[in-house]
């Protein structure tokens, strides 16, 4: 081996990939990893479909412009960039939807495999999500099956796909259902008929989407004794840890889209317990994972006479290992929040967690719809485009569905996972870390909270001192305000009940205590 080279990045020196997904916060974060710290890896193949009228060799140079390049040129690897080929297709077309030339391409020289595409929306039809998470899969190990020196197929799963249960282990778990079934009623049923299909086919599963994440799961199964296969779940993915910059972040989900809001002064009240374990993975550990995985399950192999060992799972969580819970964070998030405010802010940032749906609907109404429609007014009025009330309105008609997720603790095992992670080379331990056991989670989140200002909200550092100012400014708005508030309160207890001064004086407190639970 080289001086810098470890078994890992020998494994992938001279392979090709290909990667699905290859757009998304995971796949394009795959790309930049082995890019960056394999140097000798080969060519990386993606899969791209072409979009609003542009070509894939266009959206090729976007995603070249993405953020998670942004330390290339200092490092001097924007010549790397050129060993990525776009490949036209779509996970839900019939064959990829790859022409003949393309297909060939891929079957003669691609040696591993890293499947993230998928639809992760909880909402999304079960004839959508089938097409693209059941039958997606089953077209990409279809193609799998034809490639002629297919060394590790990685199928990206989530942990959530066994979320009827609340203690996972890794390992597979029994079908919901039979797959041809699925497809065949995805295939023949209208989305009305499939909606209402829906309960007795979902069982236990909360959504569309873990349902055909499980059906999925199944799909590799199938194969795993053919080739080198493994499954990685991981849980919420969350801004990065450590790479490529700590707090990197193009994702909306979970924590940084709820941070997002908050920073800008919009979101003020969040539906969340903060006793409850919230299972967050940063995508650097994600990614470091489906790469490892790669290399062990082909390692397995040469083990077992040249035949493919069993199928490999692991978690990529952190519940069991190193829980989180915003007790931890709930007292420092507006600090960090106004450590690192936006220039953007329209009012000063203030989030309070609420233990309850009801509690927080009540407060919604005072404090996300009141203010949405007064802001929404004042943007029409200036030509602007009204969209607070919108996305409040979609968070509130999405909270029936989320609840599961919101008020329900998880327990993941990730023995599997430590147990790889302590069989690594040490260099390749520290290369591609999937040992969380050094992360700081109120380090983590002041990092992601800068991240998101950077990445999410597109406001530079240069600027954090005028945000800063800002910041100062709408405080002491936000306290007049307050105290006009109260002070209005305080005048209308007088004048409906006429009862004096002092007596209503004695009632404000009960009023500010009440007032504080929503």
């Amino acid at each position: 081996m080289a001086s810098n080279s470890t078994p890992i990045t020998d494994f992938y020196a001279g392979r090709n990939v290909f990667i699905t997904g290859a757009t998304g916060f995971v796949g394009v974060t795959i790309v930049e990893k082995l890019l960056r710290d394999v140097p000798d890896v080969g060519t990386v193949y993606l899969l791209m479909r072409a979009k609003k009228g542009k070509s894939v060799e266009e959206r090729l140079e976007e995603l070249k412009a993405n953020s998670v390049f942004d330390r290339f040129k200092e490092l001097q690897l924007e010549s790397r960039l050129s060993k990525i080929v776009p490949i036209e297709g779509d996970v839900g077309l019939e064959h990829l939807g790859l022409l003949t030339k393309d297909r060939e391409t891929l079957i003669a020289n691609v040696n591993v495999v890293f499947h993230s595409a998928a639809t992760l929306d909880f909402f999304q039809s079960l004839k959508e999500t089938t097409n693209i998470n059941l039958r997606g899969t089953r077209r990409v190990v279809e193609l799998c099956q034809q490639l002629r020196k297919l060394d590790a197929l990685v199928h990206v799963s989530s942990a959530y796909v066994n979320s009827y249960l609340t203690e996972v282990e890794e390992k597979l778990y029994p079908s919901p259902d039979d797959p041809e079934k699925i497809i065949q009623l995805a295939e023949t049923l209208n989305d009305e008929a499939l909606k209402a299909l829906e309960p007795k086919l979902l069982k236990d599963h909360p959504n569309t989407y873990t349902f055909t994440k499980h059906l999925a799961e199944h799909e590799v199964a199938k194969v795993s004794s053919q080739f080198p296969c493994g499954i990685v779940r991981p849980s919420m993915i969350t801004a990065a840890w450590k790479e490529p910059i700590p707090g990197w972040t193009i994702s909306k989900n979970g924590p940084q889209g709820f941070f997002m809001g908050a920073s800008k002064g919009i979101l003020r009240r969040l539906p969340l317990d903060p006793s409850i374990i919230m299972d967050y993975i940063p995508i650097d550990v994600v990614v470091n994972g489906i790469i490892t995985t790669g290399y062990y399950v082909n390692s397995l192999k040469a083990k077992n006479g040249d035949r493919p060992a069993e199928l490999q799972i692991f978690h990529l969580t952190s519940s069991t290992y190193k829980p989180f819970r915003f007790d931890l964070l709930k007292d420092k998030i507006n600090g960090y929040l106004h450590d690192y405010p936006l220039n953007s802010a329209v009012w000063y940032p203030n989030l309070r967690l609420v233990r309850s749906l009801m509690l927080f609907r009540l407060g919604a109404i005072l404090f996300h719809f009141i203010p949405g429609f007064i802001l929404d007014f004042v943007t029409k009025v200036s030509g602007g485009r009204p969209i607070l009330i919108r996305l409040h309105k979609n968070v509130w008609n999405s909270l029936n569905t989320l609840e599961r997720f919101i008020f329900t603790e998880w327990h993941f095992d990730s023995k599997r996972l430590l147990a790889l992670s302590k069989s690594m080379n040490p260099a390749d331990r520290t290369k591609f870390n999937i040992d969380i056991g050094e992360l700081t989670w109120d380090e983590y989140f002041a990092n992601t909270i800068r991240g998101v200002r950077q990445y999410l909200s597109k406001e530079s550092p240069k600027n954090l001192e005028k945000a800063r100012s800002k910041d100062k400014i709408l405080l002491g708005l936000h306290v007049a305000l307050q105290l006009l508030f109260f002070f209005g309160v305080f005048k209308l207890i007088i004048c409906v009940t006429g009862i004096s001064n002092a007596k209503a004086a004695l009632i404000m407190p009960v009023f500010y205590y009440l007032f504080g639970l929503i």
